[in-house]
C-alpha cells in the first residue's frame, strides 16, 4: 500500500506526496505523485520541483538544471496536479525531490518539505552456494527494494527459462550463462553472469538502443563469448517468425553486412529498418538463445518545426521522433545557402568507420580541386585527401584533429576532437610489496586497465582447484588488500576490468606465502612395542616454506638436553636401541623465517 506524505503549512497550505521514497531501475521512467492547496484569494505564478540550491542559497528548478535538462516534465492535468515525470533515469538521480510554488502576493510561497526519496539502481544477480553439501546455486536478482513488488524474468543462455520472483535455484553447469530483468522493463536487464566457469555463454549488446537518420548508415556492436567452439554467428530481426540472417534478408541486400561477427552495419536506412536487432551464435552442442533484449533501432527522419515565439517572431527546431545518438549538431540552410558550420567532438566505439571531411563552405576559385592537409594533435599526417578515414579506428586514433588547403598551412580549421570508446584492454594484475611476502604482512594486490570510459568495476578471481572463483565480495576497486596474509592465501590470481564497453582479464599472477614451521611433530617407525636390540626411527614432519632447514633432536632425562650433535636430518636412527633410550624425545626445526618445536613423544623400551 503506497505511503502518502502530507506536508502541512498554515491557513490551507500543503502538499501531498504518494509515495514518499521510491526504488526504481537505471534507464527507466519514474513519477512523482504530488498534489497541492493553498488558500483562496492567492494566485500561482510559478511552480517547480528542486534538489538543490545555488551558491545563495535560492532551489534550483530541475528544468534549469543541465543534468535534467529534455528528461523531466510536469503533468498539470488539473489546477492543482504537481505530478513530476523523470526519463532515462540515471544513478546520480537518486535524490530527496521537492515541490515549491509561488504566488502573486508576498510570503505567498510553499515548500513541500521532506519531499520524495529517490532511489535509482541497477540489477545485479548474486549467485550463492544453495547449501554446504549441495552443488545448486542460488541466483538472487539484487537491488534495493524495487516499488511495486515487480515480478523478475530470467535467462539462461539468452534464453527466458521462467518467469518467477527471486531468488531463484539452478544446478551449475560451466557453459550456462544466467541474467535477470524485472517483468515490464525487460530491456532493463543484468549482464549475463557465469554461474560455474568465466568462459560461459555470454553476448552483451554495447548499447541498449539507437537513433540514427534515415538515409545514413548505423552500426550495431556487440561482444560475445562460447564456452563450446563456434559454428556459425549471424544477426537477425526479432520481429521475424524465425530468425534469418539479415544478410541474405531480400530486404537488406546490399545495405546489410557484418564487418565483423559482432558489429551489424547497415546502410542507406528506411524508416521500415525500425526494429529489435539481435546476435545468435550456434554450437555443436547449443547456442545462444532468441528472447535475450538486443539492440532497438530507430531511424527517423528530420522535420522543421515552427512554433510562436515573441511578438512577430517564430522559433524553428529541427525535430526528429527520436533522440539522435551521440548527441549531434544541427547545420541551418536559408534558401538552399548555408548559415553556419557547428561541429561537436565526435564520440564512436573502438572498430568502428569514422570519416573526418575537410571542407569549405565554398568553392575555392582559384584552386576548385586542392589537396588538403590534415594534422593531430597539431603534427602533420601524411594523408593529403579531403576525407581522413579510420577503418577500423583504434583508441590511438582519439585526439584533436585540424585541416588545412595546401598553400595555405597557416590557416589550420578549428579543432575537433575524437573520443573512441573501447572496452578494457592491457588489464595488468601486479602485487605491491618489498620484500617477500610472509604469512601474517600486508599485501595489496593491484589492477591496473586502460579503458574509455575509465574501468567502473573490478573483480578478483582465485584458482581453486581446475576453476576461477570471484573472491572479491563486493569490493569492486581496483585494489584488494589483504591484511593480514596466511598460508591458505597462496595461489594464482588475476583480475577482471569492467566498464558499459565490455570485460577484459589479466594474466594470472602467483602468490607464494612464506611461513614459519607448523604442525610439527615426532613419530616413531615401526608402530607398536619397541623390543630392546630392534631397530627404530624417530622422525621430525613439519609444514613450512620455504622447507625447514635444519633439524635439533633432544630427550630429557631429569630435563631436556640436546642429543645426536651434529644430525640436524630429519631422522634419528637407533640400529640397536637399548633401555636406557626409554626417554621422552621432541625435535625443534627452523627455516630461517622461524622456529617450532614438536610435542614430546615416549619412547618404552621392552628388555627382550
Amino acid at each position: 500500500m503506497p505511503c502518502y506524505a502530507i506536508v502541512l503549512g498554515q491557513d490551507g497550505w500543503s502538499v501531498t506526496y504518494t509515495p514518499q521514497s521510491i526504488c526504481t531501475l537505471k534507464g527507466s521512467t519514474v513519477e512523482m505523485s504530488c498534489s497541492y492547496t493553498y488558500p483562496s484569494g492567492y494566485i500561482v505564478t510559478s511552480t517547480f520541483w528542486f534538489t538543490k540550491n545555488d551558491a545563495e542559497g535560492n532551489p534550483v528548478s530541475l528544468s534549469d538544471d543541465a543534468d535534467y535538462k529534455a528528461r523531466v516534465t510536469y503533468h498539470k492535468d488539473n489546477k492543482n496536479d504537481c505530478t513530476l515525470r523523470i526519463t532515462d533515469l540515471r544513478e546520480s538521480d537518486s535524490a530527496t525531490y521537492m515541490f515549491r510554488f509561488i504566488t502573486d502576493q508576498t510570503g505567498g510561497r510553499f515548500t513541500g518539505n521532506p519531499g520524495v526519496t529517490l532511489s535509482v539502481t541497477d540489477l545485479q544477480v548474486k549467485v550463492t552456494p544453495y547449501s554446504v553439501v549441495s552443488a545448486w546455486k542460488t541466483l538472487t536478482c539484487t537491488t534495493c527494494v524495487l516499488t511495486g513488488n515487480p515480478t523478475y524474468i530470467w535467462y539462461k543462455n539468452g534464453q527466458i527459462v521462467t518467469d518467477n520472483t527471486s531468488p531463484y535455484s539452478v544446478y551449475p553447469d560451466a557453459a550456462d550463462s544466467y541474467s535477470c530483468a524485472v517483468k515490464s522493463n525487460e530491456d532493463l536487464h543484468t549482464p549475463a553472469v557465469c554461474v560455474q566457469d568465466q568462459s560461459c555463454n555470454r553476448v552483451t549488446y554495447i548499447d541498449k538502443s539507437i537513433c540514427a537518420l534515415k538515409g545514413s548508415s548505423v552500426d550495431i556492436s556487440c561482444t560475445y563469448s562460447s564456452y563450446h567452439p563456434i559454428k556459425t554467428t549471424f544477426w537477425f530481426r526479432s520481429d521475424k517468425s524465425v530468425p534469418e540472417d539479415l544478410t541474405r534478408d531480400p530486404e537488406y541486400a546490399g545495405r546489410a553486412l557484418e564487418n565483423l561477427p559482432s558489429i551489424l552495419r547497415i546502410t542507406d536506412l528506411r524508416e521500415s529498418d525500425s526494429a529489435e536487432y539481435k546476435f545468435r551464435f550456434n554450437t555443436q552442442i547449443s547456442g545462444w538463445g532468441y528472447s535475450f533484449p538486443g539492440t532497438t533501432l530507430s531511424v527517423t527522419d528530420l522535420q522543421v518545426k515552427v512554433t510562436p515565439a515573441a511578438e512577430g517572431q517564430k522559433t524553428l527546431t529541427c525535430s526528429t521522433t527520436c533522440t539522435l545518438t551521440d548527441n549531434p549538431t544541427y547545420i541551418w540552410y536559408r534558401n538552399g545557402q548555408r548559415l553556419q558550420v557547428a561541429m561537436t567532438p565526435a564520440t564512436v566505439t573502438e572498430g568502428q568507420r569514422v570519416t573526418l571531411d575537410c571542407r569549405t563552405v565554398c568553392t575555392l576559385t582559384d584552386n576548385p580541386n586542392p589537396s588538403y592537409i590534415w594534422y593531430k594533435l597539431g603534427q602533420r599526417l601524411t594523408n593529403q585527401n579531403n576525407s581522413l578515414i579510420l577503418n577500423p579506428v583504434s583508441s590511438e586514433d582519439a585526439g584533436r584533429y585540424s585541416c588545412a588547403v595546401e598553400g595555405f598551412e597557416d590557416l589550420h580549421s578549428p579543432e575537433e576532437t575524437l573520443t573512441v570508446k573501447y572496452g578494457p584492454k592491457n588489464t595488468l594484475a601486479s602485487i605491491r610489496l618489498s620484500d617477500e611476502i610472509v604469512e601474517g604482512s600486508s599485501v595489496t594486490l593491484t589492477c591496473i586497465s586502460d579503458a574509455n570510459p575509465p574501468v567502473d568495476k573490478y573483480t578478483w578471481y582465485k584458482k581453486i582447484g581446475a576453476h576461477y572463483q570471484s573472491f572479491s565480495h563486493g569490493n569492486t576497486e581496483l585494489q584488494h588488500v589483504f591484511s593480514h596474509i596466511q598460508s591458505s592465501d597462496t595461489g594464482e590470481y588475476y583480475c577482471e576490468a569492467r566498464n558499459e564497453m565490455g570485460t577484459h582479464r589479466s594474466e594470472s599472477i602467483n602468490i607464494d606465502v612464506k611461513y614459519g614451521p607448523k604442525s610439527t611433530l615426532v613419530s616413531v617407525s615401526p608402530s607398536g612395542d619397541i623390543v630392546e636390540g630392534s631397530s627404530v626411527t624417530l622422525t621430525c614432519s613439519s609444514d613450512a616454506n620455504p622447507p625447514v632447514q635444519s633439524y635439533a633432536w633432544y630427550k630429557n632425562g631429569s630435563a631436556y638436553q640436546s642429543i645426536f650433535y651434529g644430525n640436524t636430518e630429519p631422522q634419528q636412527v637407533f640400529s640397536q636401541i637399548k633401555s636406557s633410550d626409554s626417554r621422552q624425545y621432541y625435535c625443534w626445526v627452523s627455516n630461517g623465517i622461524s622456529t617450532d618445536r614438536s610435542p614430546s613423544l615416549d619412547i618404552d623400551v621392552k628388555c627382550e
